[in-house]
């Protein structure tokens, strides 16, 4: 986190000459500490429900059948964990009010199947996600290394496959393999660079910055 925001003042500053951004409506601020808050207390923070209903089925599915513009259906939300459930208000509800710099931390280890577990809490990982203008622009995580678990995460992604998730993992015996001979520390990182760019220029289209938008014949 500390990298990233680094990363990201100077290439405000080289860029564009100034910490500060104007995109849309937004007065978007690159030079200042990002803000670090875990996923439930986001949650907490941009909704009315609290700590101990987040761990409220029921309490969450109500809050998500209020809007109406998503289109739930309550029998296809009671399907889904506690866990899932809170990604999803936060999906929801917080993450389009995360203009300035936010790093969002805590995320659940049950979305996410590649990352390492968390030494003090097993139900969470060590991953961030940074958002700006209510967009992702970063991901990363501490690479699960552990064979093992690793296995027991894509059997369980692959049963929420056959329930119906279509964006689970699938089971990767090849990359199990290659960890059952030893994979060390290792962090994953990724930056939305054509999202950045769009930010720093005032860009509304991704097409209009990215070096080889996809032509089709007239």
């Amino acid at each position: 986190m500390n990298f990233t925001e680094e990363l990201i003042h100077g290439i405000a500053k080289d860029v564009i000459g100034s910490s500060v951004v104007t995109f849309g409506e937004n007065k978007i601020d690159f030079g200042s500490k990002f803000r670090r808050l875990p996923m439930a207390d986001a949650v907490v923070e941009y909704t009315e429900l609290s700590h101990s209903e987040l761990k409220d089925a029921e309490k969450m599915i109500d809050l998500l059948l209020s809007k109406k513009e998503l289109g739930a259906k309550k029998e296809e939300l009671a399907k889904l964990s506690t866990a899932k459930l809170m990604v999803l208000c936060f999906e929801e509800f917080a993450e389009e009010k995360l203009i300035n710099p936010t790093f969002i931390t805590n995320y659940p280890t049950e979305i996410s199947p590649l990352s390492r577990r968390n030494d003090e809490n097993p139900d969470e990982v060590d991953r961030f996600e940074l958002f700006i203008n209510g967009w992702e622009i970063a991901n990363a995580f501490n690479e699960l290394n552990d064979p093992f678990d690793q296995a027991d995460r894509f059997k369980s992604q692959m049963e929420s496959h056959a329930a119906g998730d279509e964006e689970a993992h699938q089971y990767d015996a090849d990359y199990i393999l290659s960890l059952e001979h030893a994979l060390p520390p290792t962090v994953g990182f990724g930056i939305g660079v054509d999202r950045l760019i769009m930010l720093l220029t005032g860009s509304t289209s991704i097409k209009d910055i990215i070096l080889f938008p996809t032509l089709k014949k007239k």
